[in-house]
């Protein structure tokens, strides 16, 4: 049977996009980070519902039309895609902001602060994902960032315990996350990179607030955990120092067991040994076969050779293929081209 294909989260963005994506705002303050996410957080970019409404719809269609099975929504309305949620939360503050060092000392920043209990605000991703999904019959997957990512991206003046903060911050996004699936929301993924890079809190803590989010969702609800190693500071960058690639090892056994349907992992832009496959029994992988910090487009024969090799460890109804994360980084047409292989060769599968 051929394998079924995804998309990770982010869609690159049209030049005329009234919210610029995070790497465009990043390029405009090089090289002062700090500035950056300051700058960034501070001055928000007005809103255009719909103009916004129709980029998000193009980014679905250019998806499907690529070939993808289960679309993203795109992001398109994210400037970040962590504190485009926060700002949804009671309990942060975009005025105070704190110095902090994070993704293991790869990014400093100023960046928001909990001043309070967080709470769930107002619904506001169910007319993201809707709008979404009014452009394709195909499921439309919608992320969220997870706790332990939030965690790494905020300072905390109020919790003072990353265990009681994580609590915290997952029952408010079991709060959206159970809206999304009340509305028809089959697909919704959690987004934690930081699992890879801090593993010891993903297993003492952060695994279990997975079951949180995803409390009380019915059995139709496909529930999503993506760990990432990390993007680079700009595309074709070697020497990134990303996350630990044996954290997916030590992951592993404690993510097969975790109230989750499908784990998305990344492959192409550092490939793992496949025998890390054969941890996961009971959980589908998403693949990435398709690199997200290279202007190179894998050939269809090259993907198709990897999810071959990964069907040596695993069933192929229990692997999807997908981009190693979101797209931002790339133009439009590297990034459709990228998708329209990526279709054709798990497609192909089988036939």
């Amino acid at each position: 049977m051929p394998v079924l294909t995804t998309a990770i989260g982010s869609h690159p963005k049209a030049p005329d996009c009234p919210v610029p994506g995070w790497f465009a705002i990043r390029a405009i303050h090089r090289p002062q980070p700090t500035r950056t996410y300051s700058t960034f957080l501070r001055d928000r970019t007005p809103d255009s519902t719909a103009r916004l409404d129709r980029a998000t719809q193009d980014a679905v269609r250019e998806q499907v039309e690529a070939g993808v099975d289960i679309p993203s929504e795109g992001e398109i309305r994210r400037g970040h895609y962590v504190y485009y949620h926060l700002r949804h939360l009671d309990g942060f503050s975009f005025e105070r902001l704190s110095a902090k060092v994070m993704r293991d000392g790869q990014w400093q920043a100023e960046v928001p602060t909990v001043i309070g209990p967080i709470k769930a605000g107002a619904s506001f991703l169910v007319r993201d994902w809707q709008i979404a999904q009014a452009a394709s019959e195909r499921p439309v997957k919608i992320t969220l960032p997870g706790p332990l990512t939030i965690i790494d991206s905020t300072a905390d003046a109020y919790y003072g315990e990353p265990r009681r903060l994580a609590s915290a911050l997952a029952a408010a996004l079991n709060v959206e996350i159970r809206r999304l699936a009340d509305a028809g929301c089959r697909w919704i993924q959690i987004d934690e990179p930081v699992f890879a890079r801090k593993p010891d809190d993903a297993l003492a803590y952060g695994i279990d607030c997975l079951g949180t989010c995803f409390a009380g969702l019915p059995p139709e609800v496909n529930r999503v955990v993506h760990i990432c190693c990390g993007y680079p500071t700009e595309l074709d960058q070697d020497n990134y120092p990303k996350a630990d690639a044996g954290a997916y090892f030590r992951l592993a056994e404690a993510l097969d067991a975790a109230p989750v349907d499908h784990v998305s992992i990344e492959d192409a832009h550092r490939h793992n040994d496949l025998t890390l496959l054969d941890h996961f029994r009971r959980r589908g992988v998403i693949l990435g076969v398709v690199d997200v910090a290279r202007r190179r487009i894998e050939s269809v024969d090259e993907i198709r050779a990897r999810l071959q090799a990964a069907l040596d460890h695993i069933e192929p109804d229990r692997l999807l293929a997908a981009p190693d994360c979101g797209l931002i980084m790339l133009d439009r047409p590297t990034a459709i081209a990228k998708l329209a292989n990526l279709a054709e060769a798990a497609h192909g599968i089988g036939r």
